[in-house]
């Protein structure tokens, strides 16, 4: 921007990251409403998906660094969300599994993502939902992320 004159419309970028901190917040309120929270909910889809056991695996699958993802796993543990073994033939390695209360939490929360997008897709039809999709995408591109990269 050149010194002392303002756009006369605002960024794009700005707006996509007010919206995106809205959407966020509100995300991460819905789901605390159901006794849960975001890093909760990717380590439950990550297990629920069945093809991250190993707790490695889970961090880069979700994007959360190790040190922080094993807070993360010793509080869900603690909680009784999920249990973790070690591997025997590396005992740096840890499977994780979930246990009952585990399942129990996924499917609260798993109600409550559900009712979030259900709000936000109020009052859109398919072919504007499509078109968002569309939009994104270039945006992310336009970005110069490739649309896998978070």
């Amino acid at each position: 921007m050149v010194s002392g004159v303002r756009p006369q419309v605002e960024p794009i970028g700005l707006d996509i990251t007010r919206t995106g901190r809205v959407l966020s917040r509100a995300f991460n309120d819905a789901l605390t409403e159901a006794g849960g929270s975001l890093p909760q909910w990717l380590v439950l889809t990550a297990l629920k998906r069945g093809d991250h056991k190993m707790q490695r695996d889970i961090a880069a699958a979700i994007g959360i660094e190790g040190a922080t993802l094993t807070h993360h796993l010793h509080r869900m543990e603690a909680d009784g969300y999920i249990r973790r073994e070690r591997v025997a033939a590396d005992r740096r390695s840890q499977l994780v599994e979930l246990t009952s209360a585990g399942e129990k939490l996924f499917t609260r929360l798993l109600r409550a993502v559900i009712g979030f997008d259900e709000q936000l897709r109020a009052g859109l039809d398919e072919h504007e939902l499509n078109t968002l999709r569309t939009l994104l995408e270039r945006l992310r591109a336009n970005a110069g992320y490739d649309v896998g990269d978070g």
